[in-house]
């Protein structure tokens, strides 16, 4: 007979892959899964309430979770938020701004994300004398969803944010499911852009169905705990998790990569830091939904894009898959890529690979920013 606490870890092990495919349109973005699991999460969840005596589900129910929700605080050591709303005139969308002067970087999050996550993805370039723009894209964190629904919408309020801090041009990271705001920014605002790079980015049109009922009782508030919970009991089952997800690796190739990351301190913190940033669900869920339904839209403006262009994609990303990296380079204009061999599509942060594609990264902003320096 199975204890609880190894219900718990099955029951994260599944979370850990909503977590991972939520920073793209893979399987929890869109409700299109890729094995049919969603009624496998439920039945756990449903077998850790029933397997906890009343008064642990009682406490369980009682707990904050641990989240910190502070809009002043620090994701990762070096690496802190103090999150503010701009009123534009296309609607109110929330932001962090890092640093004083130096060229600016726009900062566009992934899935089941917000400003903190922006801010966390763009912190490699903190100190290379950029500013960092972190914006909260609409249906994340405090932007609310009217603040704009459609690729073209959101490309327009960011324009406006721009506008109301008084920022001329930006160089554009764009990130996963961000991408597709990204690359409509670039096509829409040429006169806003001097670079843009895009890692493990959406291109193509993404069909999907509608997100599943028993997908929303998973991520509830007792799901939402019961992940939280387990992270602290067994954080290699989430790292595992996740790679099982955002990679197509065999699984010596996963077993190396989930002991690098927990062997290795700065990589471990910052894998944590990237779970802590999903969190709480019900303050992202809403924007994460409408980016599903912008990627059945497909037909990104990618051929209008005229700013310099670094494509970045892992040729083993399981959860965008690499094909995306290919159609955007073949279809921006003298876009540059950086392919990724053999890494997933969270290689850019935590592969050992992790610093010779930021380096390629960083020079490209340094040879395209406006005053030439980073």
């Amino acid at each position: 007979m199975r204890t609880p606490i190894r219900y718990v870890q099955r029951t994260v092990s599944s979370a850990a892959r909503l977590f991972s495919s939520a920073f793209g349109y893979g399987t929890a973005a869109t409700g299109a899964v890729r094995r049919p699991r969603t009624l496998k999460i439920v039945s756990v969840v449903l077998a850790v309430l029933v397997g906890l005596p009343a008064v642990g589900v009682t406490g369980l129910l009682l707990w904050d979770g641990g989240i910190d929700t502070d809009p002043r605080r620090e994701l990762l050591h070096g690496v802190r938020i103090d999150l503010r709303t701009a009123t534009t005139r296309l609607g109110p969308i929330e932001y962090d701004l890092y640093g004083a002067e130096g060229p600016v970087l726009l900062s566009v999050h992934a899935g089941l994300g917000g400003a903190d996550q922006g801010r966390l993805f763009a912190g490699w370039l903190q100190q290379d004398g950029f500013r960092i723009l972190s914006p909260s894209r609409p249906g994340y964190l405090g932007t609310p969803l009217e603040s704009g629904r459609t690729n073209e919408e959101q490309a327009d309020l960011l324009a406006a944010l721009l506008d109301e801090l008084g920022i001329d041009r930006v160089g554009v990271l764009a990130v996963s499911a961000g991408s597709p705001v990204g690359y409509t920014f670039a096509a829409r605002h040429p006169d806003r852009i001097w670079g843009l790079i895009s890692v493990g980015g959406v291109s193509k049109p993404q069909p999907a169905k509608p997100a599943s009922s028993l997908r929303r009782t998973f991520l509830n508030a007792v799901g939402q705990k019961l992940a939280l919970l387990t992270a602290r009991l067994s954080f290699e089952t989430i790292v595992a998790g996740t790679l099982d997800e955002t990679s197509t690796f065999t699984e010596e190739q996963q077993a190396e990569r989930t002991s690098y990351i927990m062997s290795t301190p700065r990589v471990w913190a910052l894998f944590e830091a990237m779970f802590d940033t999903t969190f709480p669900y019900q303050e992202r869920w809403a924007g994460t939904d409408n980016d599903a339904v912008q990627a059945r839209r497909g037909d990104l403006p990618l051929g209008r894009i005229a700013a310099p262009a670094l494509l970045i994609h892992g040729t083993q990303d399981g959860d965008v898959p690499f094909d995306h990296g290919e159609f955007a380079a073949a279809r921006i204009p003298r876009a540059e890529r950086h392919w990724m061999e053999r890494d997933d599509h969270l290689g850019f942060w935590l592969s050992p690979a992790a610093d010779r594609a930021q380096a390629a990264a960083r020079a490209f902003l340094r040879r395209h920013a406006p005053d030439g320096r980073g």
